[in-house]
């Protein structure tokens, strides 16, 4: 038997196949065990499969192992409204209505039917909680909502402290001068020395928020809690966001870096105030793409000196985290083919040659789990550095290699990974001409 052979012969012997079963994951539970933080991915920002799947291992860590948030690759101001929806906040009236917020490119990630399903199931499970504090959140952890975190800020401060709200209106008035829908005019003006930053004035503006914590607390018991909570992350996502469109004219690396360091530090304040909330240590769920939950010492990116929310949780959290990710050969994706363009249902070309996911459709398998970490066999065969696919909001079929492949080494990447040979098109909530349309079929060459 050659290399080859035996190397599928010990993938299929390791694979736990997924059959729709009710304990086809519950191996992957028991690795899990009591950790208090999960971080599921995704191979592509538009695969229906990856979404429902991650949604119902994450039900399950809400019912079965206690999880109180699930946190998200999204803005805090827009993730807010689905967290006051499920927590049954009367004025949203439907799932629909909560995911408005969602509605800059690329809407499609949040906006879609599965979202719409899973908001409604936490907002009923939710209803069966005897406490505010019981029930489970929603949120964001990214870091590009400038203009909506300024908005949400003098909106709470207008409710709580007027004289503050005009204070705050004085300090992110620094931004003004440049157009309201376009933060990277601000990021390429102040960094490249044509006008001064806006650093100070926000740095201010979030001490100053913190000064006044426990005045506005104070007041409605769990309700200013909350409200304050929310206001002093989206005050935080300011300070971060004027930094990261500044970064992004420096380097790629730098901005990465910055956007998932403050990923992190959203996920650690969190679990901070859950369990403030709960009298116990929170555990929360993370989803994100594989290229952020995936541990990036283990990657191309890291490398090159990019680091990931992966690797920043497991390097201080060790096995109290748990890092699972997931991988397709073939099948459609909800996609675009520029920045800011509408979303298509695309073909995804069959997997390159030699790719971890060329190796796991060898193996004959639909769909199926791997369990990476302690496995001896699998670390010894699966830990040559391999092309790995990442399809993000952009796909590009004609670039594939250039544009969709990285070099990785998966078991230190993952602890666990779930393949699913073929999978579709998320949908989004209002497909347009495009995505109804799909692409012509094509017979892709496997070995480009």
């Amino acid at each position: 038997m050659n290399a080859h052979a035996l190397l599928i012969k010990e993938i299929t012997a390791s694979a736990i196949s997924l059959t729709g079963g009710a304990g086809d994951y519950s191996s992957l539970m028991k690795m899990i065990g009591d950790a208090h933080f999960v971080l599921i991915g995704e191979a592509t920002h538009g695969t229906d499969e990856f979404y429902r799947t991650r949604a119902e291992l994450t039900k399950y860590l809400i019912q079965h192992k206690g999880f109180s948030g699930v946190a998200v690759e999204a803005d805090w101001p827009d993730s807010y409204r689905v967290n006051r929806y499920v927590r049954g906040d009367a004025n949203i009236h439907n799932a629909h209505s909560a995911l408005a917020e969602f509605a800059r490119f690329p809407a499609w990630m949040w906006r879609n039917e599965v979202m719409v399903e899973f908001a409604d199931w936490l907002r009923d499970y939710n209803q069966t909680c005897a406490t505010e504090h019981e029930k489970t959140g929603f949120y964001g952890l990214d870091v590009y909502s400038l203009r909506a975190s300024i908005k949400a800020v003098i909106a709470y401060l207008d409710r709580v402290d007027p004289e503050a709200a005009r204070q705050a209106r004085h300090y992110y008035g620094c931004f003004d001068r440049y157009r309201k829908d376009d933060p990277q005019e601000y990021g390429y003006a102040s960094s490249s020395g044509l006008t001064p930053t806006c650093e100070r004035e926000v740095i201010e503006q979030l001490v100053a928020l913190r000064q006044h914590a426990f005045d506005y607390m104070k007041r409605d018991g769990f309700s200013a809690g909350e409200e304050f909570f929310c206001a002093e992350q989206n005050a935080r996502v300011i300070v971060d966001a004027e930094r990261y469109y500044r970064a992004m004219f420096a380097s790629r690396v730098s901005s990465w870096n910055l956007r998932d360091r403050h990923m992190v530090d959203t996920l650690y304040a969190l679990a901070d105030h859950l369990g403030r909330q709960r009298g116990e240590r929170a555990k929360i769920v993370v989803w994100a793409h594989n290229s952020h939950i995936g541990d990036a010492r283990a990657t191309e990116m890291g490398e090159g000196g990019e680091w990931n929310i992966g690797q920043l949780v497991r390097e201080h959290h060790g096995r109290d985290a748990a890092l699972v990710g997931f991988s397709t050969c073939r099948g459609t994706v909800t996609a675009a083919s520029n920045w800011d363009g509408p979303a298509e249902r695309k073909t995804v070309r069959p997997a390159m040659r030699e790719s971890y996911e060329a190796l796991f459709h060898e193996t004959g398998i639909k769909n199926f789990l791997l369990l990476l970490r302690d496995n001896g066999v699998l670390i010894r065969h699966l830990s040559l550095s391999r092309l790995q696919r990442a399809i993000g909001v952009i796909y590009l079929p004609e670039t594939e290699r250039q544009s969709h492949y990285f070099f990785s080494r998966l078991p230190e990447q993952f602890d666990a990974i779930i393949h699913l040979d073929e999978t579709h098109a998320l949908k989004p909530l209002e497909p347009g001409g495009l995505w109804h349309k799909g692409e012509a079929f094509e017979t892709y060459p496997t070995g480009l």
